[in-house]
This record gives C-alpha cells, structure tokens and sequence, in this order.
C-alpha cells in the first residue's frame, strides 16, 4: 500500500476531490506551503475555493474524469467521496495513488514532535481553538487543522515552524486512526455516526484504538467526568491525564464564578493551583473545554501564564454560538451543533442569559442520525419557547428512510416545519421581538438564515 508520506516533497502534484471543505481546504494550503503543486475538483465554487483560487490552486467545478491531469502523482479524496465517483474511477485506472485526507493529515503528523489531536463526539473545533490560542500565547508556533474558523487566524489553519501540530481528530469512518498522536484528547464519548458504528460500543472500541495510538511515552487526556471515556480507557497501558469539575480529576476547576456570557475560576492539577481563567464564551461545557486545553497544555509543558492569557484571548470559533447581529431588536446567533447532546449544552447555556425567549431554528442532519436519536431530539427540542424546524440537510446521504424534520414537528407541541428557507425566514420575521434570542442551529447551511435576517436588522 503506498505511503502518503512519500508524496511530501517540493515538486509532486496533487488532486484533491471536495477540496473546498473546510479540512480539504486546510490542506491543501499546508501542501502548497511544503512545494507541492496542488490541484482539485469541488461541487461548487464556495467562499474557500475562491480563496484558493486567488492563492493559484486551479479548482474545476464539478466531478469528471476528464479533470484528472495526466501527470497527477496521487488524489486525496474526502470521507464524504465514494469509490463511484467518476474522478476516482478515472484515477484507478490511470494507477494514481488515492489516499483519504486523514491519511494526509497523519502523514504530515508524523513530522512533528508533538502532535495534540482533539477527538470526542462534541467540542473538538472549540477545544482545538482554544489550544491554538494556548501555543500561540506560549510562542510555539504551531501548525493547526480546524474544522471551522478561527478569528485569530481568520482561518482554519495555519502553517507554523514549531515542533507541535495541533488538530481536530473526528471518529466518522474511524479516520483518526490514520493519525499519529503524542497527546490524544478524548472530550466525550456517544452514540453517534451510527451510519457507520454499529451502536455506542462500537463507537468506544474505535476511540480506544485512537488512544491506543499514543507511544509509551505520550499522554492521553480524557474527560473524567464522562463515564462512557473512563470505561474505554479502562486498564489502558498508556500515561492518562484527566480533566472535569469533579475534584478528584487531574485538571479541575475550582471557584466557578458565571459573569454573563463570561466565566472566572481557578484551575487545579494534581492538588496544587496551576492559574486562574476568565473565559469569554458562555457555559459549563465551554469550561470543561477549557480544562481539557489547560490538560493538553500541561502534557506539552506549557507554562501557566500562557494558558491563562492564551484562553483569556479566546472569543469563540466560527459558527460556534456566534453573534451573527440584531433583528428587529432580537439577538442572532448561530451555531453548529447538530447531536442532541450539543443541543442541550446549547440551550443549558442560553437559559443562564435571561432573554425573554428562546427561538430556535433547527436544521438536522443527515438522515440517519435524526431516525436514531429521534427521541433525544424531540425531548430537547421541547425546551425552547419557540421553534421552527427546516428539512433535514442530507449531506452524504439518500434519504432511503423516509424521514422529515416534519416527524420531529409532530411530536413537538408548537413547533412548526417549514419546507424551504424562504418561508421559515418569512415566519420568524414575523414573530421575533425585541428581548429574544434567535439561534440557527445545524452543521448544514441553516447559517443562512440568520445572515440574511441580520443584513438589514435593527
């Protein structure tokens, strides 16, 4: 099997298939700043093929085999791209090497002395920002993947001299078990991607192998407080550093004060008083993302000052409750979170804010996760005052299931489905007030809404 670490070098070329994704896109950056000549083929001409496009990657819209130039040395394709694809196909049967983008991502792991890869079913894009800001504070230069933009890089990468990469490792496909981990951070553990896991066990054999992954002389952070990451680690052979509010964990927090959106406390390790954290994102949950950076940190040997300024400096990443601007005296955010148990982080958090009401505009995702967590949706779903459900956003799937966010609606009193964009848009102009807060929230592209209602809000 070839090696994508013996395509690295100045001079090779590359396709990429889905090159515009956030990931995809990412690396096609980190590849052209290493001397390879890169290339590629996306469905639409998006905000980062444009991007590209002005960095003089030439990107072809749309998949046919005629894109594949003759003198390509290998393809790196997305999870979301099928063996069917007519540019894989194309590549089969001209021999070209055909890698997955975490293969690449690995590869390019292994040049590092440490590498941090933050993996769990929630929280990866947050945490991984906040160890960004962490290194960058602690002038380690690093190098970073993230699956969403990060205001201080005004990306979702970036390219460091340093000896530390640092990036987001997600379990779909089992793809970070292509990763080569030094510090493996495990945030939670659930049921999800069940298109592919069997059911939740299946799911924690795939992160203990992640862990597993680790060297002798390597960490492995994990969440104390979440039993089903305790139980994969169970027994595991490998130095684990622990983090939670429960005391008795490595990395804990202590004299939590919520200020507003804004939290201060003192953080723990083993015992003693490593710093104190004023944190500038709402929630508990943001907390114990806080905590696990601080752990990841403290396995690079990061000094205590760099930490505390590092998340200090921290504001959020995109489309992470972010502040999106005010409708008709309504405040407008949006957010990515799209498995019932990000669902209720969210809304545990927005109910500490005191707005009069809650609005949520809802998108699914995929499917097959909405038919097998239908019940956890519907049981958080139940808690805004408000809520409007748009159709699911298929992403890589058919809908073989004959599912429709308007089953969610029916088992929600008061909630309403709107098939199109353009009437849930016309529905919540007419009911948003002044003293609400209106969330968009899905990993689709229900972002839309709430930037077309704040284009011209008050």
């Amino acid at each position: 099997m070839a090696d994508f670490s013996n395509y690295m070098s100045p001079g090779r070329k590359g396709y990429l298939i889905g090159i515009g994704g956030v990931s995809m896109s990412s690396l096609a950056e980190v590849l052209l700043g290493m001397g390879i000549v890169v290339c590629g083929s996306d469905s639409n001409r998006s905000g980062n093929v444009r991007s590209l496009e002005a960095k003089g990657i030439h990107v072809e819209i749309g998949h046919r085999p005629e894109n594949i130039p003759a003198d390509i040395d290998f393809v790196v394709r997305t999870a979301a791209v099928r063996d069917e694809n007519p540019e894989i196909r194309r590549a089969r049967e001209m021999n070209i090497p055909v890698f997955e983008r975490t293969e690449a991502w690995g590869a390019i792991s292994r040049d590092y002395g440490n590498a941090v890869c933050i993996s769990g079913t929630h929280g990866k894009t947050t945490t991984t920002s906040m160890c960004t800001h962490i290194l960058m504070a602690a002038d380690k230069d690093p190098t970073v993947m993230i699956g969403g933009t990060l205001p201080l890089l005004n990306a979702g990468h970036r390219v460091g001299h340093g000896n530390v990469i640092v990036m987001e490792a997600c379990e779909y496909y089992n793809s970070f078990l292509s990763f080569h981990p030094t510090v493996a951070v495990i945030l939670n553990i659930e049921a999800d991607h069940l298109d592919f896991f069997k059911d939740l066990y299946d799911v924690e054999k795939s992160f203990r192998a992640f862990a597993s992954r680790v060297p002798d002389d390597g960490f492995v952070v994990a969440n104390y407080d979440d039993l089903n990451t305790m139980q994969t680690l169970m027994d595991l052979d490998r130095k684990i550093v622990t983090f939670g509010l429960d005391p008795r964990a490595d990395v804990h927090a202590e004299h939590i004060e919520y200020l507003g959106a804004n939290s201060h406390f003192d953080i723990y390790y083993k015992g003693r008083r490593f710093t104190d954290v004023t944190l500038h994102v709402p929630g508990q949950h943001n907390v114990k993302n806080a905590l696990a950076a601080t752990a990841a940190a403290i396995c690079l040997g990061i000094r205590p000052n760099a930490v505390k300024y590092g998340l200090a400096g921290f504001n959020g990443a995109g489309r992470r409750f972010e502040f999106k601007g005010k409708f008709n005296g309504a405040d407008v955010y949006d957010d990515y979170a799209h498995h019932p148990g990000e669902l209720k982080c969210l809304l545990d958090t927005v109910e500490t804010l005191n707005y009069k009401r809650t609005v949520l505009v809802f998108q699914p995702h995929t499917y097959s996760r909405t038919a097998a967590l239908f019940q956890d949706f519907v049981t958080q779903l139940k808690r805004p005052d408000v809520v409007l459900l748009a159709e699911i956003f298929a992403a890589r799937e058919q809908n073989t299931i004959g599912i429709s966010s308007a089953a969610l609606a029916q088992k929600i009193e008061g909630a309403a489905f709107y098939p199109t964009f353009e009437e849930l848009e016309k529905a919540l102009r007419a009911l948003a007030e002044p003293g609400d807060i209106i969330l968009t929230v899905g990993a689709g592209d229900v972002y839309k809404i709430g930037e077309h209602l704040t284009e011209n809000g008050t």
